[in-house]
């Protein structure tokens, strides 16, 4: 693997991270580079955007040209308070510029699902196929209860509603609530979700500021319309998240034209991950 730094046209800096030339399959899914499929992946709130496993043994698998990178204030990145979720179009273009990248697919799991929706209806030229997973619909989403089934009844994102120096009081003294996540979600961290929840505790030990400005963007305008996205899109959920619930995939999935909503009942939050092998593989198999 190889970690760089990568300076958008503002001057800010991006910490990437990218698995290298491991392989290839044949012309499924081109990014330009020997006919490769490279994947974008945009990591959750909390996280640094390091590569994790298992997800880089999956990819390896594959012969996917795996890329990651940490949204500003996270692990390593240069902050930006006040960004959108559109930022990450902007940023994942001078990444891959930077990387030679043509074509290319975007995944991305809880926080970083609106972020990869983000680029590839911003990107339409250069994103083949986009996964979201766990993912949040649009705070102005008409016809779900935004907020319901959420666990504290979505506190966080609620005190991000006031701005961002609501959202980082209300921080200072938020507590996790273990209802947030149901029994396979603990197997799945204690197991092979261990890294991710290693990394966790590392993008929260830099501070809060990723996290904070990550809510803030979740509960404003988020700078693009999920009803742009051309590209194939694949919708994952599990049916008993209690950090995001399904309804609001079930909501992308009636308003992103081409999208395809994958129902896993029994997953919560983070167990529904094991669907990525096959997540990837629909990407391999949907990329042009």
């Amino acid at each position: 693997m190889e970690t760089r730094e990568v300076r958008t046209a503002g001057g800010r800096t991006l910490r990437v991270h990218d698995s290298g030339d491991r392989g290839h399959h044949g012309d499924r899914g081109r990014d330009g580079i020997r006919g490769r499929l490279t994947v974008v992946w945009h990591h959750g709130s909390p996280q640094t955007g390091a590569l994790l496993e298992p997800l880089l043994a999956w990819t390896a698998e594959r012969g996917i040209r795996l890329v990651s990178y940490g949204r500003p204030s996270y692990g390593g990145s240069t902050p930006m308070p006040g960004r959108s979720v559109a930022t990450a179009a902007e940023d994942v273009a001078a990444i891959a510029d930077e990387l030679g990248l043509g074509r290319f697919a975007v995944m991305g799991a809880s926080g970083g699902a609106p972020h990869a929706l983000a680029c590839a209806a911003l990107l339409p030229d250069r994103v083949s196929g986009v996964v979201s997973i766990a993912g949040l619909a649009p705070i102005d989403a008409d016809g779900i209860d935004w907020f319901g089934g959420m666990a504290s009844d979505g506190a966080s994102l609620r005190a991000a509603l006031g701005g961002r120096q609501a959202r980082a009081e209300y921080e200072a003294t938020a507590e996790f609530d273990p209802d947030s996540f149901v029994q396979r979600d603990y197997d799945a961290l204690a197991g092979a979700w261990s890294a991710l929840n290693d990394d966790v505790g590392v993008a929260m030990a830099d501070g809060p500021d990723g996290l904070i400005d990550d809510d803030v963007a979740y509960v404003m305008p988020w700078g693009f319309d999920v009803a742009a996205v051309q590209a194939p899109v694949l919708l994952v959920h599990g049916g008993r998240d209690r950090v995001v619930p399904p309804s609001h995939s079930e909501w992308l999935a009636t308003h992103c034209p081409t999208a395809e909503l994958w129902r896993r009942p029994e997953d919560g939050h983070v167990s529904v991950l094991a669907e990525c092998p096959a997540a990837l593989d629909w990407l391999l198999a949907h990329a042009t």
